[in-house]
């Protein structure tokens, strides 16, 4: 400790003292400021307050956080004319800008913004997270609208079937303003990839559906979670998984509408409506979340308790449960940081935050540690470069992966995120304690919150297997991978994938899980005790001929395969859609492929033809065909 000439008066040198016991304990930077405080107390000094401005707070005067350039901070006192002109700017920017490099974090702190009269209005575009800073969505209240839209290719042209990549978190929205039709409701019309969680809509309509436009309004959503709304117009959304949340009322369904441990919701009535409903969510864990601390005027990243058999938010009734850790412990990446660097601060123990960007990584980031957070902003972007895997969690409980995209680069990777360790041999031994594992560990299990997967699209991308899961008790919750049908690279022998997620470990809950597009399986799952609430397939678009797409005499391949070996497996809610417009005639035998034994239960399954090739069944050799006699018809399977 630092020896204080005697001349400072003691209550001033114990503070002092203190502080310097805080920096050590954070960073060399900190150690740095009090120092220089210190030298500059001795002097007679002073320190002028823009000294410790953020550099990513318009405002300032918080705390020295460099979130770098795409990462604005809004606060209540600001003028709201300054608030709409910065976020008007970055909608007109990423409205369109589906395959940018430009990433964007608006963060809201913890007040009100907008009026009844003067509302705050805006769109949210590609790449763009919207979040409040408080702990709790009550938070932060925008007295307005935060929307997503059709996006118009042509006039008569207008969906949202590509509304990808964005997010709305921890707030309230009270309704208010727009014009015209827009002027009905909170319009959310997204499809993958493009989460609402912890938002308390008030005063108005929810909607996932945008009518304002002109047809066909199409939409292929979605998650919603640990949120409230009233009602909700689900309209054109093909699927839609809504989960630990509370709803006043739900308009309709298309074809997959699942419904887990929510208040308000339909009933159970698949296939008419196609709504799955199940009272509770067995195993749920809600993603870490950033947050302002006005009174330490400090930041923190609060990371929920998992949950079992939970219903509705974890907001509502009481605070939501967990633990808050300091930004202090965490390393703050940009942009252009060695992965060497990365992995250094990881070796120390300290969690990461990636800010907004695109980061080139030549190898993989590891994590080692348990309980580990690594936690994306502005859907932080990992590219693999010469064939790395970005990123792998060493086979530890409790570590949380959050907000992420992770795209596959030129040379080949075998996989683009890997948790555990592989352990041959092992995958499907079913032992008496399947169940206490489970609940035993549900609290500090592994979790994967919104992480998405490309293999092209943004540029050429190759990666054997997306995502492989190879620890036992880990939660997928809202997972995209995307082996891409348009943009850049794109083609049979482009963008080439086998298959989007992989699954060895024992005891692994999906809930949301989307595979699309891939070229083998989609989904194969090795562990036993798996569960899936909500899964949703495409088919690979681009086979160029029916020889180029089968294997041991079955024609195609299935959207979901469970392993013959694997003794206990269950779904609730899944669909495997065709559409293989390159060759037309082409067939897949079956959209979903499991073991016949009783403790592998499927539940309301459905195929559907998009306008190109046949699916000759649901389940294995269950379920009738779907082609182009029936376009956009499903065939359901309710139990197998």
């Amino acid at each position: 400790m630092a020896i204080l000439p005697q001349s400072i008066p003691q209550s001033i040198r114990q503070g002092i003292r203190q502080s310097i016991r805080r920096s050590i304990r954070r960073s060399t930077r900190g150690v740095a400021t009090i120092f220089l405080t210190l030298a500059l107390a001795l002097s007679g000094a002073t320190l002028a307050p823009a000294a410790f401005a953020d550099p990513g707070h318009p405002s300032g005067g918080s705390p020295s956080v460099d979130f770098g350039p795409n990462v604005k901070i809004f606060d209540p006192t600001m003028p709201q004319s300054q608030i709409q002109a910065a976020v008007d700017a970055i909608a007109t920017q990423q409205v369109d800008n589906e395959m940018g490099t430009a990433r964007y974090a608006i963060l809201f702190k913890p007040g009100v913004y907008g009026t009844v009269t003067n509302p705050l209005v805006f769109q949210v575009g590609y790449y763009t997270e919207v979040a409040g800073l408080g702990v709790s969505p009550g938070d932060v209240t925008i007295n307005g609208h935060v929307d997503v839209y059709n996006r118009c290719f042509t006039a008569d042209n207008c969906s949202a079937l590509d509304n990808f990549w964005r997010s709305v978190s921890n707030l309230t929205i009270a309704v208010a303003g727009g014009t015209a039709c827009r002027s009905s409701g909170e319009f959310w019309a997204v499809s993958q990839a493009a989460p609402m969680r912890r938002v308390n809509v008030t005063g108005g309509t929810l909607t996932f559906m945008d009518y304002c436009t002109a047809g066909p309004q199409f939409a292929s959503g979605g998650f919603m979670a640990d949120s409230k709304a009233g009602a909700i117009v689900n309209g054109s959304q093909q699927q839609f998984l809504v989960r630990n949340s509370s709803i006043g009322s739900w308009s309709n369904g298309v074809w997959n509408q699942v419904f887990s441990g929510v208040t308000g919701a339909p009933a159970q009535s698949f296939p008419t409506p196609t709504y799955t409903t199940l009272a509770t969510t067995a195993v749920s864990r809600e993603k870490p979340y950033l947050f302002f601390d006005s009174v330490t005027n400090s930041y923190s990243v609060f990371v929920p308790d998992g949950r079992t058999d939970s219903v509705g938010t974890t907001w509502q009734t009481a605070p939501t449960a967990g633990r808050a850790i300091p930004l202090s412990d965490f390393f703050v990446a940009k942009p252009g940081v060695s992965v060497r660097t990365i992995n250094d601060q990881l070796a120390r123990g300290r969690n990461l935050l990636f800010t907004p960007g695109v980061y080139d990584v030549d190898r993989t980031i590891s994590v080692k540690r348990a309980d580990t957070v690594v936690l994306g902003l502005g859907v932080a972007t990992l590219t693999a470069v010469n064939g790395a895997v970005p990123l792998a969690v060493a086979d530890v409980p409790g570590v949380d992966v959050a907000g992420l995209m992770i795209d596959a680069g030129a040379v080949n990777s075998p996989m683009l995120l890997q948790i555990g360790a592989k352990r041959d041999g092992h995958w499907h031994d079913h032992d008496a304690q399947s169940d206490t594992l489970r609940r035993g560990e549900s609290r500090n299990q592994t979790a994967i919150q919104d992480v998405y997967f490309r293999i092209g699209g943004p540029h050429a991308g190759k990666a054997t297997v997306a995502l492989q899961v190879n620890s036992d008790n880990v939660l997928l919750d809202n997972i995209w991978a995307w082996r891409a049908d348009h943009g850049k690279g794109v083609g049979w022998t482009a963008n080439t994938s086998e298959t989007g997620v992989v699954v060895n470990g024992r005891n692994v809950t999906a809930t949301g899980l989307f595979s699309e597009h891939f070229q083998k399986y989609n989904v194969i799952w090795n562990g036993e005790r798996g569960t899936t609430v909500f899964f949703q397939n495409e088919l690979p678009y681009d086979a160029p001929n029916q020889a180029a797409w089968q294997h041991d005499g079955v024609l195609g391949w299935a959207g979901y395969k469970v392993a013959d070996s694997v003794k206990t497996h269950t779904l609730w809610g899944g669909g495997s859609y065709i559409f293989t417009n390159v060759d037309p005639t082409i067939h897949a035998t079956r959209g979903f492929e499991v073991p016949v034994t009783p403790g592998v239960q499927l539940h309301d399954l459905l195929t559907v033809q998009l306008g190109a090739g046949t699916l000759d069944h649901v389940v294995n050799d269950t379920g009738d065909p779907v082609s182009g006699a029936a376009v956009g018809i499903p065939s359901f399977v309710v139990n197998f």
